[in-house]
Formats: structure tokens, C-alpha cells, sequence
């Protein structure tokens, strides 16, 4: 079956559609030859897959053949079984008749003969040649068509159909297609079938001796083919699939010796999408295929069919897969291959694979995951293409244009040099090139950094190239590594970068050394005596490229550094972009730093700053310190170079700001001076810094500063510098925010003063403004150097207190100030709970508590209120305050303080001074309770007077407003109005307890003690009015003279005093008459300034014996009246109307007034006017006449008059009536004679229809 390879190459490549074999039986195909070939291909198909499952398959092609062509007459039975898949899949016969009889004798026959063969799928087209017009060849055609379907269908299957020439049928095509797809279907069912019949023998059979790799693709591959060619691309790749794995499982099997292939001229071009590159006949060999090529050509074949699919990205991704797979099997085979024929086949299979996927990927058709998956794919190709073009370019001596940055270290590093048997050597004729070579190499000069940084560069190789090309020489042996490099004392400076011995020097060999064995294979002839030096081993391997590279294109990129240049950044470019399109974009921008070094070399400053810009942005925020170090000296001199100083100045903190090992004390210290340079000169367009990676801030440990709502304070902070040596900074300020509401924040500024940091460790003290209420953290710090403006915003968090080193870069959460809502911070009250006495000093005690918050350098302002001032003769004193009702723990516990904590303050008074109503008061009240006793006196103008009722509180009221300014600048302030009661010693009451038949009257002196203390009472007199003497001529004591009295606390005290009724003063001696009568009292005080009452503080310059032998005075008026005996007048009210009062009606109210005895004041009138006044409620009455006015009466004894007034009662109910009143007669001579009712009814009024409205 092998032999048949070739023909089958043959007709697979001329065959790609399905045949279907046309019987012409009555001459009549170049009639209906254009109608059959217009409905190819056909639109929808319905096919079963190799599972028999239907499946729709859209444009199938197909060719119509007919059965006398010589392609379906040549072929060999032998042939039409193992070619199947190109036999017809249906047979289409044509006949037409016009006669039953010709029917039955010619055409019937000659058909039956036909549809003979039960293998073959047909069935028979009646083609109707007669006229529309003509009846009776239109009825003939008709009982011939259905003597055909009755001899020619059954039940179970329709097999004719009539085509009318002249009219077809609207539905006549569509019969057509179905009973054509039916033949398609079975056929291929059937031969689905025998295929896979054929390759289950076949595959029992692979363990055995005589088994045939060829004869099974043969199998397999028809199997596919005819999938494909019935459209059925998903079982056609499920063939091609399985045929890959049977001949991985085969290929190397031991015992069997195959050429892997390779090595002919064009083998370095990648076949991964081109399946007719080389016909099959040229890689057979024995019994299967080298494996070189037969991999090759089966991904070309399922690659064709993932494209006709549409699938690119599964191209893409099975590409790459076997491209890494296929590479480690060239490695395996890479001795006998040509000269790094592995690293072209990979450059030249990654870039096709890019161009076939890119082409047939419709962006937008497929999902954004796969879609970016894809372009991940993508950029790995290009990423793979890119290395291995690098790892070429070095051997061949364009190392110099490779920049060694990390990311092409790591992949060069890693990536293994060639391995092939022989290093090729160097070509005669080559000196002008060896010497070129060498010219570059010494030429070489690693690029010095901006700032004068000096670093070992990165490596671009795994090892020296040097030992490694010489160690495969075959005069060399792999261990003689000081005969390398004997006589090269400018080795490693002639490299020049990565290629420096990390070892120590070998010693030299012994004379008595041993002979070394060459290790060059027996039909390697020439000898060579000395190792080849590193320009040889370029040109060398330049040549041996040459020979293996057969692509122009991919030559022509190697040819010159230039053209290295130009395709390196292409490929880097393709890679970031797709990179960028994808998941990784971190590789693109990595890649992007790549592409900046080309744009940086060749002096495009302002493309390579853009994109080393994306690159240390990526490595910052991963926190890839040692790679920014890498990159920001470049970005760094990008933007010196454009002028651009912000960013200039930016690059240089970030540097200070990376890890200090990262780069010396010099260079640091370079940083600093540019950045100090920069800050002190003038910027065309300065900008804020950002140093937040380089100054760090936080608060001090411990808990967090408390303060009261508006409270200015100070606040240290620390500050950690990165800069290597002291910096100036001409302003420093702060800034908090709140923790629930992060767009208010506060600013606190530093002295004017320039501050100095250190490196390391710094504390700064900040004057911190009064805040509002509130939680505040760290928020942003601000200053100047120079005219630079910079700011942090970055936290420090977790050193212990005596680190210099850098802290964390986290926000902190606990808050450095607290600021409490507006509260008490401290209480004044009256330390008095009772009154004082009135008119003398007296000691006014304030209680001063402080509710957890220092008074210390308060000032409290006193503003004494009317009635009241402030003795200036006495001192103010302060004490601390105890409260005698509760034990000391209680105390502690009320005001905030523990007895342990509370201050060490003398027990003894402290005296103070007042300027100007202010107090200033002592540090060591500032924590603790204290009381401030201040010398007041209560002026009242007049003199009390002895009544039966009580003196009301109000009248001894007085006011003292207190001020109290406090905190760290005065700024909280306290204001409380204290009411001070001042009163009489002494509540005075009279009453006559007894009249004696001689006219003496005994008067009794009740006297209230109105203080809490306990009076003395040492003397008592009393100065009567005119009209009244004393009896006994006593000098007015009295009568009971039991001194000293003691009147205890809210006890009574009586005095007796016996007078009698004297003659009245004459009128001229009116002047000395006195109208009321004084009781004086002489007493002394044994109180306490601290319940209240208490004896008068003494004046400076008073003697204390004195002060005790003096009594206070008290003064009281008593009214005594002579008593009335006979009235003048009489007033009498008269009764109202029987019928009753009623609101609303008027009522006449009368009163009668009648003189009881004659007038002694106008005894020349015979009339006296006098004045009446009408008091009524005006809620309760109406009066209708007038309230006031005269009256004229006799003065004569008996004579009357009577007043009427109109009144209208305004309310129902019991209501007092109105009152008459004599303004001008005293109440001692009126007699009311029958006294005025208290209380009248008053009925409602009378209901009224009038007022009805109806329902």
C-alpha cells in the first residue's frame, strides 16, 4: 500500500470536492447542464459527522462528472477501494420518454440494468421535453413519469423527480437537493464506515513486525481528506489529531535507526502552515517519515483546517506550544544539524505563525478573554522571535547593540549557546574581517550613566563564549581552560562587560604536564594548535550562518548592525504591543523600557522619556527597587536633556528615595546637590514636588494629644529624611484630616524659622490653631526649599523609638489629635447655700471645678451687679475646696481626680489681689477644686419694716456676672451669672397683746431669725413715733431685758415693750414729728464664712480687738396707729333685683352713703365733695356709666346719698360684684353697713329664635 503514496500525493492535490457521476441515458446532460452547475455549490447541506450525528455544512462543493469521462473509466479496481474518497457520491440519471411501449421495451431495461448495484447512491431525473400546449405529449410524459416512479420507488424512498423544460416547477430544485443530499449522506456514511474498519485492523496490528506507518496515514489521511472535502473540518482535525499521536508513539521506537532530517538547503524556513513545501515522497523513509518534516506537515494540515474554521487563536496557541515542544526535540538532534539551524527555524516559524493568525483574526469576533489570551500569544511569539534573533546576533559579534538591561540578561542569561559537534572554524581568506571584529570589540565601551554611575553590567550569556567555542573545537579539551586564554592579557578588558572570569586565575601547567588527547573526531583532518580568539569565533560563526540561513529576508536583518538595529525594535515593538492587548501588560511595559534604550542610543530623548516613564511607574508600584535603579538614570538624563525640570527634579527624589544600597554615598549625595541645585535656581515652570517616597512623617507613640474644642497647642512630629546629608528647608507645615470627613482638614504652621533635617531620625515641633471637634490624622506635609514647594503624604509606622532607618509606607489609623465636642471644662458656683447679711461685708465663696482640663494662667473677671460691690478695704482669698458632706474617695471620683494624683497644696488661705475686676489665678488651683472668697457688700437704701408677712426673696436678690478666660492662649472662656441672696438678720412683727384700762399698751417684738448662724443679741431700743411715749421712763428698752439673748438659726426671739398714747405734735412742730417708729437692735455674729452668714471680715487697717467688741446694729420701722373709734362715713350696698341677673341685660347696682356724725374739717360748708371710684372686673362687667367722679354731701350728721351705676354681666355664673371705693376718705373712718356681697349668680341669657338657622 506504500507504493501508492505517490499517486495519492497526486490526488489529493487535484481533488478537493465531492464528485457526483451524471448517467446520461437519453442525450439530454447539455440541456440541463447550466441549470444542474448554477446550484453548485450547495447552499445547505446536511451531513452526518463520524459519530452519525446530523451536521449543516454551508457551500459544499461538488462536481457533476459524467459516467463515460475517462476519470471515472480509468481506474483500477484495486484502486477504487483504496482511493474510495473520490468516487462519485451519487449517481444522477437522466432519461426522458414519449412512449409507454418504448418505456417498457428499451428504457426500463436499460435502467434496471443501471441501478443494478446495491453500493451505488442514485436516483433518476424524468426530464419533460413536451410543450405546455400540447395535451396530449403533456399526458403521455405523465403516465410515463408515473410508470418510472412505480417500477423505480418504493415506500421507504423516493428516487425520481421531473424536470419540465419548457415550465419547471417552482419546487422542483428543492426535491432535487434533497434526494442529491440523501445519496451524499449514505455514501458517505458507508464509506466512513469501511475506513474505519480498515484502520481498526490496521491499528491491532501496530505492535506487530510487519506493521506499516504508511500504509495507516494512507488510511487516515483518506479518512480526513474526505471529511474535508464534505466540509466536516471538526472530524477532519479529530483525524489528523490522532494520526499525530500514533506517530509520536511510533517514532521512536527502539530498535528502529531513522534520519531525523534537517539537514537539506531550506530546512531552516519553518513548514508549520505550508503542507505541499516538500511531497511526501521525499521524507518516507522505510516504513514511516522523518520526523523533521512529518511533524511539520501534519501541523500545516491541522493548522489549514483551524483557519478554515476560523479559529486563529487556537492556531496561535497550538503554534506556540509546538514550537517549544519541536525546539526541544532540535535539541536533541542538534549535533548533526546545521550551525544554529535551531534558533532560525524558530525566528522563521514564530514570524510565520504572526502573520498567518494576525491575518485571519477578525478582532471583536470572539470573547474578550480569548481575544486577550490571543494577544498574549501573540507577544510570546514575537517575545520567543526577539530572543533568539538576540542570542544570533551576539555569536556573530553585534553584542555591542544589545542593550543589557535586566530583562535581556534574564532572557539571554538563561538561554543555552548552541551545541553543535564542531565549532565551525574559521574560513581561510578571513583576516580583513577577524581584524574588523576586533576593531569592534575594543571599540566597545560600556555607556556610562547619567550622575557618573559606574555598575558591572548585566551578563547576555550563560557562559564565556570564548571557553565554550573553543571547549567543541576538536583540538581542545574541555578542561585546558589557561591555554584559552594564555598570551590574552586584555581579556576581560577586550570583552568588556559579562564575559570577566568570576573564577580566580588558574595556575600554569607543569612542564612535566601530560600529553593532552585531542578530542577531534577521525574525519576531521586539519589540526589546530592554538584556541581561537573571540573575533575569529564571530567571524566563524558568521560564515557558518550564512550557509545555514537560506532566507534573504532574514540575512539581510543580520547583515549589519543597522539592520540588526531595525528588526530588533520591530520585533520588540510587535511584542509590547500585543503585550499591551492583553493580560500582560506588565510585559509590555517592560518591553517598552527596551524599545526606550534603542530611541535613548540613537537620540530620540523625547520618545525614550515617555517610555521610561512606563517603565519605572511599573517597577515603583511592584516595588522593584533594583530594577528602577536600572532605569531612572536614564529617565533622569532624558529629562535634563529636554530641559525638563519638573520631571528632572522628580527623578532625582525617586532616587534618593530607593533602598541606600542600591547606590554609593557619593551618588546619593549627587542626587541631593542636583536636587538642591534645582530648588535654589529659577524654574520656568515650577511645580509642587512630591517627596513622599523620601520624607516620611508620624506622630510621636503613645496616645494620641486631647484638646477641647478650640484649643491651640503645639505638636511634635517626626520625620524621617532619606536625603544623605543635612537639607535646609525654608518652611515646614502640616496639615490634618479628620477621620470622618476627609475634605475638611487643618494646617499647622512651623516657626518662621528655617528647619534643619538630618538624616534619619528628626522631631519638629509644630504650632498647632484651634480645631474643631473631631478625630485628625496625619494628613499631608508641605514646605519649601529654596523656591521649590514640596509635599508627603506618606505615613510612617512601626520603628521602635531610637531607629534612625525608614519606617513602612502605610497610612496610620490611629489618630494623632483628638479634639472633644464642645463640653464643660469647668463649673463656678456659689459655695454659699444661704443668705447673707445685707448691708455689711460680707465673704462671697465661687467654687472653681475644673472638669479634666487645666486652668492653669486663668483670669476670672468679676462684675458685681446693682446693689452690690466689692470691698476694696479686704483682701481675696482662695483655699482649696472640700466638700464636708462627702468622704475624700467620693470627691475624687466626682471631679475627675484620684486622691493619689491630686497636687501637694498647702491647707492655709491664699490672698490674692483684684486689678480692675480681674483675678488672676494660682498654678496650683489650675487641676484641683478650689474656692475663691471675695469681700461684698450689699447696699440697700432703705430700712426694713415690721409686717406680719415674710420679706420676699427678691428684694435681697443680687447679681454677681463671672468671666473665666482660660486654656493655653486664653481662647476658652466660661461665663455664669451667680445670684447672691443678702437679707436682714432679723424679720420683724408686732402685735399689741394687751390694752390696759390706764391707756398703757404692752407691744410684743417678734423677732424670725432669717440666717443660718446663731445671733447674739447684746442691746434693744426702741424710738417711738409721735403720739406714742414709753411708760416708766425706760429710754425705750424693753420691758423684759434678759441680755445677751441668744437667737439660734431659724428661731424666734421676743421683746416686750410697754408704751402708752402721748400728745400729738402741734403743726409747728410739724417738722420734728417723726412718722414711724425704729426698733434697734445691737448683736453679734458666731458663724462661718462657708454655710453662709458669718461675722464682717476685717479691713487692713482695723485692730481685731476692736473689731471683736463692736455689735452690728440692726434697724427695723415699726407703724404703730392710734386707734379709731368713731367712723364718719357709712357705705352700704344695696340689694339687686328679685327676678335676677341675666348676661346680656343691664342692671342698675346701687350704694348708699350716709354720715354718721358731723365734720370737724369745713364746719363753714354746708356741702363736702366727695371722690367715689367703681372698681369692677372687666372680664366679668361692663359699666355702662362713669367709673369715677363727686358726689356732694352734707356735713351734717345723717345725711345721705345714693350712687347708681349701669352694669352689664358679661359671663354666667358666681362672680364678685363691683366695689365702690372712696379714694380720698382713709378705710378708718368708712363703716360698711351692710357689707358688700362676695358672690352674685348670674344667670345665661335667654335663648332667641331669631338666632335659629334651620337644618
Amino acid at each position: 500500500m506504500a507504493n501508492y503514496l505517490a499517486q495519492f500525493q497526486t490526488i489529493k492535490n487535484t481533488c478537493g470536492h465531492l464528485v457526483i457521476a451524471v448517467e446520461d441515458v437519453s442525450d439530454l446532460w447539455p440541456t440541463v447542464k447550466n441549470g444542474f452547475e448554477g446550484r453548485l455549490p450547495f447552499r445547505r447541506a446536511s451531513l452526518n459527522n463520524k459519530t452519525r450525528n446530523p451536521v449543516f455544512v454551508e457551500n459544499l462543493s461538488a462536481e457533476y462528472i459524467l459516467t463515460t469521462d475517462a476519470r471515472l473509466r480509468s481506474r483500477y479496481p484495486q484502486e477504487q477501494l483504496l482511493f474510495w474518497f473520490r468516487e462519485p457520491y451519487a449517481i444522477v440519471v437522466l432519461v426522458t420518454c414519449e412512449d409507454l411501449d418504448e418505456f417498457k421495451t428499451i428504457l426500463k431495461p436499460r435502467l434496471k440494468l443501471i441501478v443494478q448495484n446495491d453500493e451505488r447512491e442514485w436516483f433518476i431525473v424524468f426530464v419533460n421535453r413536451a410543450h405546455p400546449n400540447n395535451d396530449q405529449a403533456t399526458k403521455m410524459a405523465k403516465k410515463v413519469y408515473a410508470k418510472l416512479e412505480v417500477e423505480f420507488s418504493s415506500k421507504k424512498r423516493e428516487r425520481c423527480c421531473k424536470l419540465d423544460i419548457q415550465a419547471p416547477e417552482a419546487n422542483f430544485w428543492e426535491d432535487f437537493e434533497l434526494k442529491i443530499m440523501e445519496c451524499i449522506r449514505n455514501t458517505l456514511d458507508r464509506r466512513v464506515q469501511f475506513y474505519e474498519d480498515e484502520i481498526r485492523k490496521l491499528s491491532e496490528q501496530r505492535l506487530m513486525p510487519v506493521w506499516n506507518f504508511c500504509n495507516f496515514f494512507i488510511l487516515k489521511e483518506s479518512l480526513a481528506f474526505m471529511f474535508e472535502m464534505a466540509h466536516l473540518h471538526e472530524d477532519c482535525l479529530r483525524e489528523y489529531d490522532e494520526l499525530e499521536l500514533c506517530y509520536s508513539e511510533t517514532v521512536n521506537v527502539t530498535g528502529k535507526q531513522r534520519d531525523f532530517g534537517g539537514i537539506e538547503g531550506g530546512d531552516d524556513q519553518a513548514a508549520l502552515l505550508n503542507p505541499v513545501k516538500k511531497p511526501l515522497t521525499q521524507i518516507v523513509q522505510d516504513d514511516s517519515f522523518r520526523e523533521f518534516e512529518f511533524r511539520q506537515y501534519l501541523f500545516a494540515c491541522q493548522s489549514k483546517l483551524l483557519f478554515k474554521l476560523n479559529r486563529p487563536f487556537e492556531v496561535a496557541s497550538r503554534g506556540y506550544s509546538f514550537i517549544i515542544s519541536f525546539s526541544k526535540v532540535l535539541a536533541l538532534h542538534e549535533s548533526t544539524l546545521p550551525f544554529c539551524l535551531r534558533e532560525v527555524w524558530i525566528i522563521t516559524a514564530s514570524l510565520a505563525l504572526i502573520n498567518a493568525t494576525s491575518s485571519n483574526y477578525n478582532e471583536g469576533a470572539v470573547a474578550p478573554d480569548v481575544e486577550k489570551e490571543f494577544y498574549r500569544l501573540q507577544g510570546d511569539l514575537y517575545s520567543l522571535c526577539r530572543t533568539k534573533f538576540m542570542r544570533l546576533a551576539y555569536l556573530i559579534g553585534y553584542g555591542m547593540g544589545i542593550e543589557r538591561s535586566p530583562a535581556n540578561s534574564a532572557l539571554l542569561s538563561m538561554l543555552p549557546w548552541p551545541k553543535p559537534a564542531i565549532w565551525p572554524s574559521v574560513p581561510p581568506d578571513t583576516s580583513s574581517e577577524v581584524l574588523e571584529k576586533e576593531k569592534m570589540i575594543v571599540q566597545a565601551m560600556t555607556r556610562v550613566k547619567h550622575f557618573g554611575i559606574q555598575r558591572k553590567p548585566l551578563p547576555l550569556e550563560p557562559s564565556v563564549l570564548l571557553r565554550e567555542a573553543n571547549r567543541r573545537r576538536a583540538s581542545l579539551s574541555a578542561g585546558n581552560v589557561f591555554e584559552m586564554f594564555e598570551g590574552y592579557p586584555n581579556f576581560n578588558d577586550s570583552l568588556g562587560s559579562d564575559v570577566a572570569i568570576k573564577t580566580p586565575p588558574l595556575p600554569k601547567a607543569p612542564a612535566t604536564s601530560m600529553t593532552r588527547t585531542n578530542s577531534t573526531p577521525r574525519n576531521f583532518e586539519s589540526s589546530i594548535n592554538r584556541p581561537m580568539r573571540l573575533a575569529e569565533i564571530h567571524v566563524a560563526a558568521e560564515h557558518a550562518l550564512r550557509q545555514t540561513i537560506s532566507y534573504p529576508d532574514m540575512w539581510k536583518s543580520l547583515s549589519s548592525i543597522e539592520d540588526f538595529e531595525q528588526k530588533y525594535l520591530e520585533l520588540t515593538k510587535g511584542a509590547a504591543e500585543n503585550y499591551h492587548r492583553s493580560w500582560w501588560k506588565r510585559h509590555g511595559v517592560v518591553l517598552d523600557g527596551e524599545i526606550a534604550a534603542v530611541c535613548h542610543k540613537h537620540g530620540n530623548f523625547d520618545l525614550a522619556a515617555k517610555l521610561y516613564e512606563k517603565v519605572c511607574a511599573l517597577y515603583a508600584g511592584e516595588g522593584w527597587q533594583d530594577l528602577l535603579a536600572e532605569v531612572l538614570p536614564y529617565l533622569a538624563e532624558c529629562q535634563k536633556t529636554l530641559n525638563d525640570d519638573a520631571g528632572y527634579l522628580q527623578s532625582c527624589v525617586r532616587l534618593l528615595s530607593l533602598d541606600k544600597g542600591l547606590f554609593l554615598l557619593k551618588e546619593r549625595q549627587a542626587f541631593q546637590k542636583e536636587v538642591i541645585h534645582l530648588a535654589h535656581s529659577e524654574m520656568k515652570h515650577p511645580v509642587p514636588l512630591d517627596v513622599s517616597s523620601l520624607i516620611t512623617f508620624s506622630g510621636n507613640p503613645g496616645p494620641p494629644l486631647e484638646l477641647c474644642d478650640g484649643d491651640p497647642c503645639s505638636l511634635s512630629v517626626t520625620v524621617w529624611s532619606g536625603f544623605p546629608d543635612d537639607i535646609t528647608l525654608e518652611s515646614l507645615s502640616l496639615t490634618l484630616i479628620e477621620t470622618h470627613n476627609a475634605d475638611e482638614g487643618a494646617k499647622a504652621t512651623s516657626s518662621s524659622a528655617a528647619t534643619i533635617l538630618k538624616p534619619g531620625r528628626n522631631t519638629v515641633t509644630l504650632s498647632l490653631p484651634a480645631q474643631k471637634p473631631g478625630s485628625y490624622v496625619l494628613g499631608v506635609l508641605t514646605g519649601q526649599i529654596g523656591h521649590l514647594r514640596f509635599r508627603s503624604h506618606s505615613f510612617s509606622k512601626g520603628a521602635p523609638a531610637d531607629s534612625d532607618d525608614f519606617m513602612s509606607y502605610e497610612k496610620p489609623t490611629r489618630p494623632i489629635l483628638k479634639v472633644s465636642k464642645p463640653r464643660a471644662l469647668v463649673d463656678l458656683a456659689p459655695a454659699i447655700s444661704s443668705a447673707l447679711l445685707i448691708n455689711e461685708p460680707q465673704w462671697v465663696g465661687i467654687v472653681i471645678r475644673p472638669i479634666n482640663y487645666s486652668l492653669k494662667g486663668g483670669v476670672l473677671h468679676i462684675d458685681t451687679g446693682p446693689g452690690l460691690k466689692i470691698d476694696d478695704s479686704h483682701f481675696i482669698e482662695m483655699e482649696r475646696y472640700v466638700n464636708k458632706s462627702q468622704s475624700e474617695a467620693d470627691t475624687g471620683k466626682t471631679h475627675g481626680y484620684k486622691e493619689d494624683t491630686l497636687p501637694a497644696i498647702s491647707e492655709e488661705v491664699k490672698q490674692l489681689t483684684i486689678q480692675d475686676g480681674s483675678v488672676m489665678l494660682p498654678d496650683w488651683s489650675s487641676d484641683i477644686t478650689s474656692v475663691l472668697w471675695i469681700p461684698v457688700r450689699a447696699i440697700s437704701d432703705g430700712i426694713s419694716r415690721a409686717t406680719s408677712q415674710t420679706q420676699s426673696i427678691v428684694d435681697g436678690m443680687r447679681t454677681i456676672a463671672l468671666k473665666l478666660e482660660f486654656g493655653v492662649s486664653h481662647n476658652q472662656t466660661f461665663d455664669r451669672t451667680l445670684a447672691v441672696h443678702f437679707t436682714d438678720p432679723f424679720h420683724v412683727s408686732t402685735h399689741v397683746i394687751d390694752k390696759c384700762n390706764d391707756g398703757t399698751l404692752l407691744l410684743q417684738v417678734t423677732l424670725h431669725s432669717q440666717v443660718k448662724t446663731t445671733l447674739t443679741i447684746h442691746d434693744a431700743w426702741l424710738d417711738l413715733q409721735d403720739g406714742f411715749v414709753h411708760t416708766c421712763g425706760n429710754d425705750g428698752r424693753p420691758a423684759s431685758a434678759f441680755f445677751p439673748l441668744i437667737v439660734s438659726s431659724s428661731s424666734r426671739a421676743g421683746l416686750l415693750f410697754s408704751i402708752c398714747l402721748g400728745t400729738t405734735a402741734t403743726k409747728g412742730e410739724a417738722k420734728e414729728i417723726n412718722d414711724e417708729s425704729v426698733l434697734n437692735i445691737g448683736y453679734r455674729i458666731t458663724g462661718h464664712r462657708s454655710p453662709g452668714t458669718h461675722t464682717p471680715p476685717l479691713s487692713v487697717d482695723h485692730p481685731a480687738t476692736q473689731a471683736m467688741n463692736q455689735d452690728l446694729i440692726f434697724k427695723s420701722a415699726v407703724v404703730l396707729q392710734r386707734p379709731v373709734l368713731d367712723p364718719c362715713l357709712a357705705v352700704g350696698f344695696l340689694p339687686l333685683p328679685s327676678d335676677g341677673l341675666r348676661v346680656g341685660q343691664l342692671v342698675k347696682v346701687n350704694w348708699r352713703i350716709e354720715r354718721l356724725k358731723d365734720s370737724e374739717e369745713n364746719p363753714i360748708h354746708q356741702e363736702m365733695e366727695v371722690l367715689y371710684e367703681v372698681d369692677a372686673n372687666s372680664e366679668n362687667w361692663m359699666i355702662a356709666g362713669r367709673k369715677r367722679g363727686h358726689v356732694s354731701l352734707s356735713t351734717k350728721q345723717g345725711s345721705r346719698i345714693v350712687i347708681s351705676i349701669l352694669c352689664l354681666p358679661l359671663v354666667a355664673g358666681y362672680v364678685r360684684p363691683p366695689h365702690l371705693e372712696l379714694p380720698d376718705v382713709d378705710n378708718t373712718n368708712i363703716s360698711c353697713n351692710p357689707p358688700t356681697p362676695h358672690l352674685i349668680c348670674v344667670l345665661p341669657p335667654v335663648l332667641c329664635s331669631s338666632y335659629c338657622v334651620p337644618a
